[in-house]
């Protein structure tokens, strides 16, 4: 296992006035067996980063480590990763042993360890009863845990997974994630996660990147980045609903953005006059999607507490204590 360290990365395509930058000077320190989520909406450069780190990508500028060692110039073979990608890339006419068994094959490695390895792997994945199957008669998830299975087999420093849950319905990802999550506990290996879901990177990550133009916009973890954001694009993306964000609110200082989070906001007989446009059901919560004024408002309640009629005009209060504050025109928290 290992660290590995960003130190004011860099990538850009292209030279001359045709450079078009996409990883604008990160730096990260990821610890020894942590695991790390990178979460950002698409085309913010989370996967080129994690390319980078992986060796699939030449690095512009700064250094990346993998525990001691610089890796600028590593090949990914030399890198000592494993890589889990989104589409599995298993071998069709392979059955589960052979595709877990092949990269130590190809290393030369003896057969009785080649064996060993694959089978305690496939143990601790429950894959056992298939290793005979083919990947045409494995589920998606099944599938996806053979490719995680083939990662393991290479005992690497690190682990990188590219989006390795986008194929999977609801229910799948839910039940994947939980393995993976057991899967760190048990093996401990430092590992890189990416994905755009902010659900998956608040439920996995120890501590998480959020990517926003090429750019780190905060590292912490999920409580950290979930209770104080950094910026209002954090503010906005972590969480679902997102953070209310207002210009224009009753109180709100000059020059200042206010942020209040929906479940954070209490319906009473008076206070800030709110239009309902919609009510979402969701099981035990309701989402009530208002207006004050001009700027959109959602607050989140529990079933008890009823529905308002969509039209109507109701009264709620922001809990003082919870309320944030950012600069109106950085978007940096203050």
């Amino acid at each position: 296992m290992a660290s590995i360290s960003f130190r004011h990365l860099t990538k850009h395509y292209g030279s001359g006035a045709q450079t078009v930058p996409v990883i604008h000077g990160v730096s990260a320190e990821v610890n020894d067996g942590e695991f790390v989520v990178i979460v950002g909406p698409s085309g913010c450069g989370k996967s080129t980063l994690l390319r980078m780190v992986a060796g699939l990508e030449t690095i512009s500028g700064g250094e990346i480590a993998i525990g001691a060692r610089v890796v600028n110039q590593l090949e990914p073979p030399e890198r000592d990763i494993a890589m889990v990608f989104q589409n599995y890339a298993l071998y069709p006419h392979f059955n589960v042993f052979e595709n877990m068994a092949y990269g130590l094959r190809i290393r030369k490695l003896p057969e009785a360890e080649v064996k060993a390895r694959v089978e305690k792997a496939a143990a601790t994945l429950e894959l056992t009863p298939l290793l005979q199957r083919k990947p045409r008669q494995l589920s998606g998830g099944q599938r996806q845990r053979v490719a995680m299975g083939r990662a393991i087999v290479r005992q690497p420093q690190v682990f990188l997974f590219d989006e390795p849950l986008s194929n999977l319905d609801a229910k799948l990802r839910a039940q994947t994630r939980i393995e993976i999550q057991k899967l760190h506990r048990e093996l401990g290996i430092t590992s890189l996660f990416v994905t755009h879901d902010q659900v998956e990177a608040m439920t996995l990550a120890q501590r998480m990147i959020v990517m926003n133009a090429g750019r780190m916009e905060q590292f912490g973890t999920p409580e950290e980045v979930y209770a104080r954001p950094a910026t209002t694009f954090v503010a906005s993306f972590m969480g679902s609903p997102p953070m209310n964000l207002l210009q224009h609110a009753p109180g709100a200082r000059s020059g200042c953005t206010m942020g209040i989070r929906p479940e954070h906001i209490d319906l009473a007989s008076e206070g800030w006059a709110l239009r309902v446009e919609t009510v979402e059901m969701l099981g035990a919560e309701r989402l009530i999607h208002t207006r004050l004024g001009d700027e959109a408002l959602i607050i989140r309640t529990h079933e008890d507490q009823g529905a308002p009629a969509v039209g109507s005009t109701v009264f709620a209060k922001p809990r003082e204590d919870r309320l944030h504050w950012f600069d109106g025109q950085t978007g940096v928290r203050l």
